[in-house]
């Protein structure tokens, strides 16, 4: 079950909503959000939600060994706990992978495990870590109650897609939580601009993109692999970002305060800069439990250059079990070398429109690397976007479905900056504004959902990490 599809909009969220503000107790709200959550992962993966729970059990019980003794008698149920999480997602997305590869490497045929990535396996298993290791450390005490723990991981709107909450995050929330008016209708009010987002803008977005990367079409125009790597650019913003949006929106709903996950990231003028926009539950991940713990940037120039190579390597590898994700992974990571070789004082002497172009240049080409899995298509795609090839309004007139993203591109590329935010900012603070705002939430919901009416394409794209 996807948030942007029918079923979800209409009838599971409408019903959970309605159930949980009937119940007065936390623990009866605790074990709604749960229930449904459980039964939200369960419609599409029912066998995985066994794994999950077993996850979140094992989690559950070394974590609450830990409390009480001192920390290097933790140690002892934190490395168990850890290989349990690990060991989960290395069997599940990696298995495959290693063997395909040690298979090459070796010149022997060896089996394949053949088994469906349980979707949101890499969110929900960094969630039940950072909560372990955040007990070990002495961070957070051990939860006690097995439904707030479970209901912490499972919770719907952030289970399969992020972002990914902390439990420090929400663990008051879990045993006392307001729930108002103000604080619903602005939750409502970005669930439902997170879902123009998605429905608007990346699908239309997709249709571009996956009519030119479409495998096996040889050689393409010059001007068509460009425009389909900006569309894929803003398909994979909006789609992840409107993601975000919903789940911190519905968050804000049950009374829960996710932190943000993008910031403009396009607007950036580094790289440096576009990581702290960019999917920033998962750059703190891994900044506060990889790159800190290995020592940092307090360690010598080498150790750090080290570290930094740790934490790319595994990002690109985070997202998905391809050579493709590793290469982009370690295309950051020199990215980033090179600015931090530079220095910040060199890089500002260069001219802000500068830096803005290169940088969304190279964000661009590493969009490129993310998208195409094939190593031979993306040998192709790269070879055909810096050797001139004509004939994009032949292949345009052949694709009709490549057409109507052109519309879009424009609104787009404006919706990827502050321009909303600081209209919203204009507006008078009063009872003529807030129903303006009203009016233009219901169309724009009525506008999705005519949309999703006639829509094949809907899928997120982060579901399949």
């Amino acid at each position: 079950m996807v948030f942007s599809s029918l079923v979800f909009l209409l009838l599971f969220f409408p019903l959970v909503l309605i159930l949980n503000f009937s119940f007065r107790s936390i623990r009866a709200k605790n074990a709604c959000l749960c229930a449904f959550s459980l039964l939200f992962y369960a419609w599409g993966e029912p066998l995985y939600l066994f794994l999950m729970l077993l996850m979140v059990v094992s989690n559950y019980l070394l974590a609450l060994g830990m409390q009480g003794k001192e920390k290097k008698r933790r140690l002892p149920l934190l490395i168990p706990a850890v290989l349990v999480d690990v060991g989960a997602i290395a069997f599940f997305k990696y298995g495959d992978f290693a063997l395909v590869n040690l298979e090459a490497l070796l010149g022997v045929a060896l089996p394949r495990i053949g088994l469906a990535l349980p979707i949101g396996i890499s969110f929900f298993t960094f969630q039940i870590m950072s909560y372990t290791i955040d007990v070990y450390r002495g961070e957070v005490p051990a939860q006690k109650s097995l439904l707030k723990l479970t209901t912490y991981v499972a919770l719907f709107p952030q289970l399969v897609a992020g972002p990914i909450v902390r439990y420090q995050t929400v663990a008051e929330e879990l045993d006392d939580r307001k729930e108002t008016l103000p604080q619903f209708t602005d939750g409502l009010h970005r669930f439902i601009w997170g879902l123009g987002k998605k429905v608007i803008f990346a699908n239309g977005m997709a249709m571009l993109a996956d009519t030119v990367f479409a495998p096996g079409q040889g050689s393409l125009p010059t001007l068509m692999l460009w425009l389909a790597a900006i569309a894929y650019a803003l398909q994979i913003y909006f789609d992840f970002s409107g993601y975000s949006d919903m789940a911190i929106g519905m968050g804000k709903m049950f009374g829960f305060h996710f932190l943000e996950n993008f910031d403009y990231p396009y607007r950036s003028r580094s790289i440096t800069e576009f990581w702290r926009r960019w999917h920033i539950s998962l750059g703190s991940w891994f900044r506060d439990y990889v790159y800190i713990p290995l020592g940092g940037n307090r360690v010598k120039f080498g150790r750090m250059i080290l570290n930094m190579l740790v934490v790319w390597g595994l990002t690109g590898l985070w997202h998905g079990a391809n050579w493709n994700f590793i290469l982009w992974g370690l295309y950051y990571f020199l990215l980033l070398l090179v600015e931090k070789l530079l220095g910040k004082k060199r890089l500002e002497r260069i001219p802000a429109v500068l830096r803005h172009g290169a940088t969304l240049l190279m964000i661009l080409l590493g969009w490129i690397l993310f998208r195409i899995e094939d190593m031979g298509q993306l040998g192709q795609v790269f070879a055909g976007m810096f050797t001139f090839t004509g004939g994009a309004p032949a292949y345009l007139a052949g694709h009709h479905d490549a057409l109507y993203p052109m519309y879009l591109m424009i609104p787009a590329c404006i919706g990827c900056l502050p321009v909303g935010k600081w209209l919203q900012g204009k507006l008078p603070d009063n009872a003529a504004a807030a129903w303006m705002r009203a009016a233009a939430d219901v169309l724009l919901f009525a506008l999705c959902i005519f949309m999703l009416l006639g829509s094949t394409y809907n899928p997120f794209i982060y579901f399949r990490f």
